[in-house]
């Protein structure tokens, strides 16, 4: 969109208006849309306070936006010309302006500044022209001319007059001469390139010094303003006698290059005339004829030798160009004129200026790449290679600078900020021009970077591994996980909980618990290797933001086995046999050679390594060199031949052991029969179910009655006691009979299956649904209840070994 304004204050009354053309600047990246260039015409000697126009509502502000988006105008300039009103909307001179003094005779003269608005954040460049009005009346450097003609001068000669001075430009600058009607002088205006009015007065007739030896004229200089203003000067022209050679010039102009900081006292240049007469007449002078006032303070004309020195400083800035009338007049009182023009070089003395405007301090460490964080504007003096000025930072930083328009710069972020890595930066930004040598100039900015939530917490190990022993104490310290987060107050406060596990976020609360704050894990109940050897917790890890931020640990626990399980015999089963209660028999032939495989002895431990190793030795056989046991294989073998003179039976107790500390043990019984063939063993089977060719039989059937006798008496007096403390409550012995073992909808442990052999009564837990010889085992129980496992690890444990508890073979424990 492009825009047209035309500003003209009432309080000024005058006809004058500025056309003002709006031309649309692309601005980069930070900008929703290109915002304007924003002109404005005033002119010059406003007062304090006048209108300059109205800038919120040419930038498409209303008034209930201008609280919220924070209008400001910055200036490079080193006077503040302009300020915003007191409702903040209108732009209004803050000063008086002079537009000669700011511009001098350049035109147009545009003051230019930006305004910065934010949410978003846009800046709008404004431009002032300042309008001249007719101020100042034209002014001649002396009021008062003398000037000296011989009278033998001819017609037609030309002497060049001083100028005309008037600051103002246009239609309000020095237009025309004027003279006072007289018949032996005219006046000649001529125009140089540049547009400067030069003045010569014309001798028309010649001069008769016994006449008339004076002559007073006025030379009026008339502007082209309305009003008009004009300046006068008088002309007193005196008439000598004739003098037959003007001095003459070696040059008519000279043009003089200096550089803008030679030293005062140097030589600048010099001017020489020279005079074809003799004595006085041949002497010249020299003198400025026709010079401004800011050029007589800065050089200084020697009248004998035509020197012109440097008087005062020269600053190529204040004035690039003077130009001077010199006259150098011989004794006899005639003269010559020459023009010298004075060109200032600009010298690189002048170092850039910066001036900082902080847009977003601190900034979020979240903040996106290319968002403006600082507006920089740069101005230097100079001209050409020596006023063209390059930013860039100092250092390698996430922040790069993007030119904006003119001398102004954005400072942007390049890359992702991470406050935990820094927290604050401190930037230098060098403005260096191109001058021979560089001048340059620094300033430096502060930004700091505030924390957001960025950062998770972030354990020391993605998984820990603990090892705990069997049956540990409830509450004994597990392992400790902990975990850092590196953001800043309660975005950096981390707290722990059970985030689940193998066996569920509930079934991971009944096995450990996490201290929230220091992340320590403690065991919720005694453990089981034979029921649960290792479970792995998930522990979250969360910290104070918002929104909360969080990791997860897998805390992996394994149970040590302790030798707390007995072997159990799986083969000879007891039970098994040719009677009830009796062992199993083999057959061996008695052609068995060394060697010959009889049976084999298998058994198990629950327990794991060492305390699962298990040994074979035979402890008990009539023939001890008939018969040998593997040591590891359990496979019970003939150590020799049979022979004829071996007992027909023999009668094997084999011991199996663990490698625990202490070491546990199991005894099978193998009853051997040495025959030939089946039909040959036979007999000695049969008498053994009879019972009535073997004393030893007899006296296990014995001891065996005796047994049962004494467990019914002391089952009745159990009994008896049981009823007269029933009210009391179940024994701690008989605890687990009233425990469920077993949870339908969790993890199933296996009931209780009891097997004693002498000289030990051991416990046995299988799982659900192994096959077993039906011989092997006495009728289970009844079925009990089933029990969830939290309760059953939290139960009284079930099935620990009694040292001193007997139970003979088909017995079924006391507990």
């Amino acid at each position: 969109a492009k825009q047209r304004m035309e500003v003209r204050p009432a309080a000024q009354g005058r006809a004058a208006a500025g056309r003002v053309a709006f031309l649309a600047v692309l601005l980069p990246v930070c900008c929703r849309a290109a915002p304007e260039r924003i002109r404005y015409a005033i002119p010059e000697e406003l007062g304090r306070g006048s209108l300059v126009g109205p800038l919120a509502r040419d930038l498409g502000l209303s008034p209930a936006d201008l609280p919220a988006r924070k209008l400001r105008i910055v200036s490079g300039d080193e006077k503040q010309y302009f300020t915003l009103g007191e409702d903040n909307t209108n732009l209004r001179v803050n000063e008086r302006i002079d537009r000669e003094g700011i511009c001098g005779a350049v035109s147009p003269c545009v003051l230019s500044l930006e305004a910065v608005v934010e949410k978003p954040f846009n800046i709008f460049h404004v431009s002032v022209t300042i309008q001249d009005i007719n101020d100042n009346p034209p002014q001649f450097d002396r009021e008062f001319v003398a000037i000296e003609m011989i009278e033998s001068t001819p017609p037609g000669a030309r002497i060049p007059l001083s100028s005309g001075k008037d600051p103002d430009i246009g239609a309000n600058s020095l237009q025309n001469y004027q003279l006072t009607p007289n018949p032996l002088f005219s006046l000649v205006v001529r125009e140089s390139p540049d547009g400067t009015k030069h003045v010569e007065l014309v001798l028309e007739k010649s001069l008769d010094r016994e006449k008339q030896r004076n002559h007073h004229l006025i030379l009026t200089a008339v502007d082209g303003g309305d009003p008009l203003r004009s300046g006068t000067a008088q002309i007193k022209i005196n008439v000598t006698d004739a003098n037959d050679n003007p001095p003459v010039f070696t040059k008519e102009i000279y043009k003089v290059r200096l550089l803008e900081n030679l030293p005062e006292g140097s030589l600048a240049f010099q001017v020489k005339a020279t005079d074809g007469d003799e004595g006085t007449n041949a002497e010249i002078t020299y003198s400025f004829s026709d010079i401004a006032n800011s050029a007589r303070q800065l050089f200084a004309l020697d009248s004998r030798t035509g020197d012109v020195k440097i008087t005062g400083p020269l600053d190529y800035e204040e004035g690039k160009y003077y130009e001077a009338s010199v006259e150098g007049k011989d004794g006899g009182g005639l003269s010559a004129h020459a023009k010298v023009h004075i060109d200032i070089l600009d010298v690189n003395d002048n170092a850039p200026t910066l001036s900082l405007l902080p847009i977003l301090n601190p900034i979020p460490e979240d903040a996106v790449p290319s968002t403006v964080v600082a507006l920089i504007n740069v101005r230097d003096r100079d001209s050409g290679d020596n006023g063209e000025v390059s930013c860039n930072i100092d250092g390698d930083f996430p922040f790069r600078l993007e030119p904006s328009s003119g001398n102004a710069y954005k400072l942007e972020i390049a890359s992702a900020l991470d406050r935990e890595k820094v927290s604050a930066y401190s930037i230098t930004i060098i403005a260096r021009d191109r001058g021979m040598p560089a001048l340059s100039s620094r300033a430096a900015l502060v930004l700091e970077v505030s924390d957001v939530n960025d950062n998770a917490p972030v354990f020391e190990e993605a998984a820990y591994s603990a090892y705990v022993a069997e049956n540990n104490a409830a509450g004994a310290a597990v392992v400790r996980v902990r975990a850092r987060d590196a953001d800043a107050g309660a975005n950096g406060r981390v707290s722990y909980w059970l985030a689940g596990g193998s066996a569920g976020a509930a079934g991971a609360a009944a096995y450990v618990s996490v201290e929230a704050r220091s992340g320590a894990v403690y065991a919720q109940r005694s453990f089981d290797y034979e029921q649960c050897r290792e479970f792995a917790v998930a522990v979250r890890a969360q910290d104070g933001g918002a929104p909360a931020r969080s990791s997860t640990a897998t805390v992996r626990v394994f149970v040590l086995d302790r030798n707390d399980n007995a072997p159990r015999v799986l083969w000879p089963a007891a039970g098994a046999g040719a009677g009830a209660g009796a062992a199993p028999f083999e057959v061996v032939p008695r052609s068995a050679e060394a060697g010959y495989l009889v049976a084999k002895v298998v058994a198990v431990d629950a327990d794991a390594g060492r305390n699962a190793w298990l040994s074979y030795e035979l402890v008990q056989a009539p023939e001890p060199a008939l018969f040998r046991v593997g040591l590891h294989s359990g496979e019970v073998r003939t150590a020799r031949a049979v022979s004829e003179r071996d007992a027909a039976k023999q009668r094997l107790v084999a011991v199996v052991k663990d490698h625990g500390q202490p070491a546990l043990s199991a005894t099978a019984t193998l009853h051997v029969v040495l025959a030939e063939s089946l039909q040959e063993a036979l007999p000695e089977l049969s008498e053994r179910a009879a019972g009535a060719d073997s004393p030893a039989e007899l006296q296990f059937y014995l001891v065996l009655a005796l047994a049962l006798l004494s467990a019914l008496f002391l089952l009745s007096v159990a009994l008896a006691v049981l009823a007269r403390v029933r009210r009391a409550g179940p024994p701690a012995v008989l605890r687990c009979l009233g425990a469920q073992r077993f949870s339908v909808a969790g993890a199933a442990f296996p009931a209780d299956f009891c097997e004693g052999t002498l000289p030990y009564s051991y416990n046995l837990c299988v799982a659900p649904g192994r096959a077993v010889a039906e011989g092997a085992w006495l009728p289970p129980p009844p079925p009990l209840p089933s029990l969830p496992a939290e309760e059953l690890l939290g139960g009284e444990p079930c099935g620990k070994r009694s040292p001193s508890s007997s139970a003979g073979a088909g017995e079924p424990p006391a507990d």
